[in-house]
């Protein structure tokens, strides 16, 4: 199947890749515009694997009030060099990052960060729940597993699906950030102030 400008055009506006990584995941799809995103994404997260060891040390922190003035939000994101966080396609990813926090609210930034107390507390809960359930005991641990993931999901910010794109979560956004800008991006910690909400 012949690939043509202008589906590797739409597959760049998608996924805001280079051009000729668009037309290689084009080819290597056969066409298939939902399997060249995934060819992209996979490509996107291996590039991000091989990044991570490097040292991100410069960045930015970005802020946001939502237009109502009720809900506020500071995020740092850490890179490895000036030049990228001048970078327009960064300052954008800031924003929408900070969009994000204040649409979903998530309460810590990676899964470790959430205290192991509290984590196991939650699959004591789901464990009764699944057993008074009257499901059977030797899946109960694949079933608090399932929805052990779920409750990560809701609350932790890089497993959250992304708010302007429920099909990526925002480790995938991350990802694609680091391949497109060629470095080691850290999402380092953010802070959500909303009018009213108590600090407990």
């Amino acid at each position: 199947m012949a690939i043509t400008a202008a589906d590797v055009m739409k597959l760049r506006q998608k996924t805001g890749q280079g051009m000729m990584d668009c037309k290689r995941a084009l080819e290597e799809a056969g066409g298939d515009f939902g399997v060249a995103v995934e060819v992209l994404r996979k490509k996107g997260l291996a590039t991000a694997e091989k990044k991570s060891v490097r040292t991100a040390a410069e960045g930015r922190v970005h802020s946001y009030i939502h237009h109502n003035g009720k809900v506020g939000v500071l995020v740092e994101v850490n890179c490895e060099t000036d030049f990228v966080a001048k970078n327009e396609d960064f300052l954008r990813f800031l924003n929408d990052l900070c969009l994000h926090i204040c649409a979903a609210a998530p309460v810590a930034v990676r899964c470790e960060d959430i205290p192991e107390e509290l984590v196991q507390a939650e699959r004591r809960f789901l464990k009764e729940q699944a057993i008074e359930e009257g499901k059977p005991e030797k899946i109960v641990e694949k079933i608090v597993d399932g929805r052990i993931k779920k409750w990560y999901a809701d609350r932790v910010l890089l497993e959250q699906p992304f708010v302007k794109d429920q099909d990526k979560t925002v480790q995938d956004v991350v990802a694609e950030m680091i391949a497109k800008t060629g470095e080691n991006l850290v999402v380092r910690r953010f802070a959500r102030f909303q009018v009213g909400e108590s600090e407990d």
